[in-house]
């Protein structure tokens, strides 16, 4: 008796609960308690069945592994829909016949194609901009992208509400690339949205940086002055 009594001290406490259900099934059908604290009940048969609180428990991991499943289905719907406008924007800027055309193939494409206020070009120059383009002084696409190491830079900006001219008033966010051209000059691929969280910093500005790669092609073709 004393070596029983030293194997049950010994052995973890589940363990030993467990062999004394499995020994005693009696003592867990008589405990309503302890059946309710586990989500159990009895049927009708005497036999423990699930409860309401573990069908519950399994109800909520089904909807939480749909719904994670429809936003994974949504999140991949968007990024097709996206990359369909993209490449159907990259056509469209590629048929560009001059800057100014250029210029204003990007606002259509910014306002149909993507629901924003406006696309904007804009380029530093001593001289005058490009029709249709916003003139930069010397240095001013570091100011608007927070740095001369800075590619984008997304948010809510208002020193860049200057670039959308009549329309700043409807800015609420933006999201700035830079633009290098052939003749070394830098400048500014700008989109506004009348959202505040139409663009924020976090957001990945993969689609906005390919378009700025092909509008630094596409004015390859012309002299910026």
């Amino acid at each position: 008796m004393g070596a029983d009594l030293k194997a049950e001290t010994t052995e973890p406490a589940f363990e030993a609960a467990r062999r004394f259900l499995i020994e005693n099934p009696d003592a867990l059908r008589q405990d309503a308690e302890l059946l309710a604290a586990a989500g159990l009940r009895l049927d009708a048969a005497n036999v423990v069945d699930f409860g309401p609180a573990a069908l519950a428990r399994v109800h909520a991991a089904h909807q939480a592994e749909a719904t994670a499943r429809e936003q994974i289905e949504l999140v991949a719907r968007e990024n097709f829909a996206a990359q369909a406008q993209a490449q159907a924007a990259v056509i469209e800027l590629l048929e560009s016949v001059d800057l100014a055309d250029l210029a204003q193939r990007l606002d259509q494409i910014a306002q149909a194609r993507f629901g924003l206020v406006a696309g904007v070009l804009a380029v530093e120059t001593d001289d005058e901009a490009p029709a249709g383009w916003f003139r930069l002084v010397e240095s001013q696409a570091d100011m608007l992208l927070g740095g001369d190491h800075n590619s984008e830079r997304l948010g809510v900006l208002p020193t860049a509400h200057g670039l959308f001219g009549d329309r700043a008033a409807e800015v609420e966010s933006c999201a700035l690339v830079r633009l290098a051209f052939a003749d070394g000059r830098q400048g500014v691929l700008a989109f506004a949205s009348a959202e505040a969280d139409g663009f924020v910093p976090d957001m990945g500005a993969e689609l906005i940086s390919f378009l700025a790669r092909v509008v630094e092609r596409t004015a390859a073709r012309w002299t910026l002055n």
